[in-house]
């Protein structure tokens, strides 16, 4: 993907380079996707930390970048969920704040242009985390209910079917997790969080530190420098412990973002100071500590997402998942929304 901020003109010269698209580029989206699973406590269902699960899981980190260039309508739809232009005081256009993020899109977009833009200037990434979350959510709620009626349902042919439904949702389950964990990663990437984006913005921003103007800071930092000091392993090392927390997921993703858009005068500090190209060790440490807290909020939001699992219905008009483990509600076609 060209940064937003690169004329036409060259960004279609750029296209036809064997350049890396989006936020961290391939490799770096493959890094936090699997550093994100590496590390998932035994809590987990060990379907989504299998060597397999990891494999494909990583491989799905790049996903949302490589469908780019499909073509109006899903381009112009999409690209605004890979960042968000947040400005130095944790506000977006100055009318939404970081850490009380309007509780959908449309409020948030509502928002947006009572301040004369919308989501489609400033980017909507939180809601790419906050609703790839809740669909983590429902995949695991389901497979829950998968695995009671595989062995306990009425009949012989209910049985297979929730046998064969599980997995089915081992499936999907993987591949939301992983399609899900690029905006993530997209969110740990300071670039991807700020109006600062592509160079500076003086002009529009003022500059009193004489940050570098540059249209080339955004790729050097997360294609270049990623490829040159960055694995898993080294990434996978440097996330920490595990936190999860019981906030609201949007709640939970201003604050993750918040933090991220605080390292954007770092990455500027290292490349005024040659770091970048250099790839000097402040350059290595910020860009593999960036990575490392992609994979930890992602690896804690699926924990999180496997917690909360147990606590919502399914199907239509609804069956509670802790009813149908405790015994007390048995799954069928019917109850689990599979029976008409």
């Amino acid at each position: 993907m060209c940064p937003r901020s690169i004329p036409a003109l060259f960004c279609a010269v750029l296209c036809v380079m064997p350049l890396p698209a989006g936020a961290w580029g391939a490799q770096g989206h493959r890094i936090v996707n699997g550093a994100a699973i590496r590390e998932l406590p035994e809590s987990v269902p060990a379907f989504v930390r299998s060597s397999a699960a990891h494999d494909e899981i990583a491989l799905l980190g790049p996903e949302a970048d490589r469908i780019k260039g499909a073509g109006a309508p899903l381009d112009d739809d999409d690209d605004p969920g890979h960042y968000l232009d947040a400005m130095d005081d944790d506000t977006v256009a100055g009318v939404v704040k970081l850490n009380a993020l309007p509780k959908d899109r449309a409020a948030y977009d509502r928002a947006l242009r009572a301040a004369s833009t919308d989501e489609f200037g400033q980017g909507y990434l939180p809601y790419s985390i906050a609703d790839g979350w809740e669909r983590v959510v429902r995949d695991f709620a389901y497979w829950r209910v998968d695995v009671v009626g595989a062995t306990k349902a009425a009949t012989s042919d209910e049985r297979a079917f929730f046998a064969f439904d599980r997995s089915v949702r081992e499936a999907v389950t993987l591949r939301d997790i992983g399609y899900w964990g690029h905006f993530v990663a997209d969110a740990s990437q300071p670039l991807h969080v700020s109006v600062h984006f592509n160079g500076w913005n003086g002009q529009k921003y003022g500059n009193p530190n004489n940050f570098s103007e540059s249209r080339t800071v955004h790729t050097r930092f997360e294609t270049a420098l990623v490829r040159a000091v960055a694995s898993e392993d080294l990434v996978a090392a440097r996330v920490p412990a595990l936190v999860v927390s019981r906030d609201p997921i949007l709640t939970q993703v201003g604050a993750y973002l918040a933090v991220s858009q605080s390292r954007v005068p770092d990455v500027y500090r290292v490349e005024a100071a040659g770091g970048i190209d250099a790839h000097s060790p402040a350059a290595t440490a910020l860009v593999l500590e960036r990575l490392a807290a992609g994979a930890a909020e992602m690896r804690d939001l699926i924990v999180d997402a496997w917690q909360m699992s147990d606590d919502v219905k399914i199907g239509y008009p609804g069956i509670a998942v802790r009813d149908v483990e405790s015994g007390a509600v048995m799954p069928t076609r019917a109850n689990v929304g599979l029976g008409d």
